[in-house]
């Protein structure tokens, strides 16, 4: 059985939306090095996420040290009720609108991980149905006062410290776990 593990840029009051902002903060060897630890076998994408990676990861080609080998090679499944497949994303198929019973069973066909980024509302509802099994959050050490948060108001999600790991540019990567 696999795990499905989710990464996120995140600022101190829990923004995630748009993480352009950050770029002033530099990206770290060493937070590659984290990143690339949750790569691992596929991606899980929710469709607006899907949209934004696409582009961007697709000019990359199949460059190791950029990403491109992983984002492009790797089988990616988007959870959308408003695409069809085909997609124009090499390996990229629509896995239908949420259902968490089809996201277990994606998670029980393959052996290793399964790597989600941004993706807010799949995050959200992943973490409600207990799916996560490491969500890890760069957290950068600003505070951006709006804009779309990871946890919705009145969200509560329980969880357990795994490990954490700061970075010479300030920013602390914060892994968590189901509670015990």
């Amino acid at each position: 059985m696999g795990t499905i593990d989710v990464h996120e840029f995140i600022s101190l009051d829990g923004v995630v939306e748009d993480p352009s902002w950050t770029a002033e903060y530099g990206f770290t060897e060493a937070m590659g090095a984290a990143i690339g630890k949750l790569c691992d076998q596929a991606i899980l994408l929710g469709r607006t996420t899907y949209e934004a990676f696409h582009p961007a990861w697709s000019e990359r080609g199949d460059d190791v040290e950029s990403g491109g080998a992983f984002f492009n090679g790797s089988p990616k499944h988007v959870v959308t009720s408003t695409l069809d497949d085909p997609l124009e994303w090499a390996n990229a198929t629509v896995l239908g609108g949420y259902d968490p019973t089809r996201i277990q069973e994606l998670k029980d066909s393959v052996d290793g991980g399964i790597y989600v980024s941004g993706s807010v509302r799949l995050v959200r509802a992943l973490l409600a149905d207990g799916l996560v099994d490491t969500l890890n959050l760069f957290v950068y050490p600003v505070a951006l006062g709006s804009g779309l948060r990871l946890f919705a108001d009145g969200q509560q999600v329980p969880l357990r410290l795994l490990e954490t790991e700061p970075f010479d540019n300030g920013v602390v990567r914060m892994t968590y776990g189901p509670p015990v």
